[in-house]
């Protein structure tokens, strides 16, 4: 959560590097790709214009600045914030399911976005190589080594953390902005018609006279709103003001550089790379000070996006409806600055890949647009379903008009389906099947261990308890849910008799907030038999060792289950698999191994 000691303006500008890096480096591929496929006449010039300025608009100011961000749990954002929300005003279960598996799919396309967005912005500023003098020649492999090495040395430095470096993240972005508005300003200047553009009917008269094929030029025209999705999804880092007060300025940026680009296309048709071209022409004394700054902002802008997608991954996890992978801390003093190293280098080796296969950034627009307006159209779905169940009407009716408007940008990347579109639904289908497979897994392995009622367990553990004589000091056991016990339990008690004087039932219950961690004694069930749960947003980086010690809890032992799976079914084998390669519950909250003792119960599935 953003500091309240903090200025507004140095929470603005801290917002720039964080946030704003993903919507405010698209300049450098947008204009130049849609008039790659399109002729370059001023009347064609200035419906791009126009359909930019209202795609913005419409797509990131309104729906997620004036509509989403509206819609919060202790400032959080997201498409599992939105899920939270949604799923308590639902009566079917049916409904539910429903949501639940929309959030599902949004949290992939979001990873699909999330390889692509690096990919594109990378390359492209590098491809600005080849206007300096004496590097036309450059060949295109060479472009791409030096784009691969640059992913790569970014994802490299993710284990050290960023947060040394991430105070110049802010101030590298309001400079970039600034020259993007001068550039845009100077242009404008000397062809100051295009301000036509700021009204809607060149849009209109450039899709009506294009037809279908004006239609289709959406899906290019959609990458001027990449990213913007970033405002609400990152809102309970920085705070809903800072990121507004800061978006108020991109977007003034933004609109000056468009609309700059479009000037200086409309003097000079033959452009082929139109932002760098421009500023060139402008101020070529400053080409390679503004190639430097280009290539900074693409790099801070995918660290914001490689940060965004630890947070996802977590949230996946706390929520249960992703496996736990191994974490570590980059920070000492903020547990939220988190490391996900499966995370980081799946992301890493689709980068590479993605640039490997479309090797030009004008391709990669291909394969981008079709996650970006699927989350979008997705969260405009949720708003609306949220609104309407609130009896909000005019925000209903707002958010449903918004959505069917999401619904033709993505229904206009369909076009780029044959064109390597289907990439971005590749990676995102990795993810999904990923939380499908485990979602459903882990039900099936509950209802196949057959967990014991807690009445019968109670009754045999008065039993036993008398019997035997217990071991002294506490010992420690997992458990979700005591009204049923795990197998793994009977087994340690009541078959090897191993029973401590005090026995702690250790269980983590997520809370319906984003924030706040809290421990306590619950339940006493009988002699040397009691809970301790802990209460932890679903947000939250919960440091278990730290709590039991803060609690007074002194143990000897900690007891754990692990599966053994025997299965035929292929999609169970998967399950298994993902079981086995990714860390137990005790590994995940890094418990001292020396006190640990895995209890392994063989399941049939």
């Amino acid at each position: 959560m953003s500091s309240g000691k903090e200025s507004p303006v140095r929470a603005a500008i801290k917002s720039l590097g964080l946030v704003f890096g993903d919507i405010g480096t698209s300049p450098i591929y947008t204009f130049t790709v849609i008039f790659l496929l399109l002729e370059r006449t001023p009347a064609n010039v200035a419906g791009v214009l126009s359909l930019i300025v209202w795609t913005l608009t419409i797509l990131v100011m309104v729906e997620y600045a004036f509509l989403a961000m509206t819609l919060s749990k202790k400032g959080e954002g997201g498409t599992i914030v939105l899920r939270e929300i949604l799923t308590p005003l639902l009566k079917s279960g049916q409904k539910v399911r429903l949501v639940t598996f929309l959030s599902f799919v949004g949290i992939s396309l979001l990873t699909g976005d999330g390889v692509i967005t690096p990919a594109i912005s990378i390359l492209s500023a590098v491809e600005g190589l080849l206007l300096i003098p004496g590097c036309e020649n450059i060949t295109q492999g060479t472009l791409i080594a030096i784009a691969a090495l640059i992913a790569i040395g970014l994802f490299v430095v993710q284990k050290k953390g960023t947060e040394r470096i991430s105070g110049v993240f802010g101030p590298v972005m309001l400079l970039w902005f600034f020259s993007l508005s001068i550039s845009g300003i100077m242009a404008i200047i000397r062809v100051p018609e295009v301000m036509a553009a700021l009204s809607p009917w060149p849009g209109i008269s450039f899709l009506a006279h294009h037809g279908l094929a004006g239609f289709f030029i959406l899906s290019e025209v959609i990458l001027c709103a990449t990213g913007g999705e970033a405002l609400y999804a990152d809102m309970g880092h920085l705070g809903r003001d800072s990121i507004l007060r800061a978006w108020y300025l991109v977007f003034a940026a933004l609109l000056l550089n468009y609309l700059g680009q479009g000037a200086f296309l409309i003097q000079n048709p033959g452009a082929r790379n139109v932002l760098f071209e421009m500023i060139l022409h402008e101020a070529g004394f400053l080409y390679v000070p503004f190639l430097i700054l280009s290539i900074a902002a693409t790099i801070i802008a995918s660290q914001a996006m490689i940060s965004g997608m630890f947070s996802i991954v977590y949230q996946g996890m706390v929520t249960r409806i992703m496996p736990l992978f191994k974490i570590d801390y980059t920070s000492t003093d903020l547990r939220t600055q988190i490391y996900i190293g499966a995370a980081n280098w799946f992301l890493l080796v689709s980068v590479l890949a993605v640039m490997l296969i479309f090797r030009e950034s004008h391709r990669l627009a291909a394969a981008y647009g079709l996650a970006v307006t699927g989350t979008m159209t997705l969260t405009g779905l949720m708003m609306t379903w949220i609104f309407a169940l609130r009896h909000q009407a005019g925000r209903a009716a707002l958010s449903l008009l918004i959505t069917f408007v999401d619904l033709a940008f993505l229904l206009s990347n369909f076009y780029k389906l044959p064109h390597g579109g289907y990439w971005s639904l590749v990676i995102a289908a990795i993810p999904l099947a990923l939380i499908l497979i485990y979602t459903s897994g882990q039900k099936r392995l509950y209802r196949a261990m057959n967990p014991m009622h807690l009445e019968v367990f109670l009754e045999k553990y008065y039993q036993h308890y008398k019997k035997i004589i217990p071991i002294q000091g506490s010992a420690l056991f997992f458990a979700r849910d005591m009204r049923k016990v795990p197998p793994y339990l009977s087994t340690t008690m009541f078959t090897n008799h191993i029973i401590y004087q005090d026995n702690i039932i250790i269980s983590i219950t997520q809370t319906e907030e984003p924030f706040g961690v809290s421990g306590h004694f619950r339940e006493c069930y009988a002699e040397g038999l009691r809970q301790f749960e802990i209460l932890a947003g679903y947000m939250e980086v919960v440091d278990m060792s730290k709590i039991l010690r803060d609690s007074g809890i002194q143990y000897r032992a900690i007891f754990y289950g692990l599966e053994d799976i025997s299965t035929t079914n292929v999609i169970w084998q998967l399950f298994s698999l993902i079981k086995r390669i990714t860390p137990s519950y005790v590994q995940f909250y890094k418990l001292p191994p020396d006190y640990l003792h895995g209890v392994i119960t063989r399941v049939v599935m």
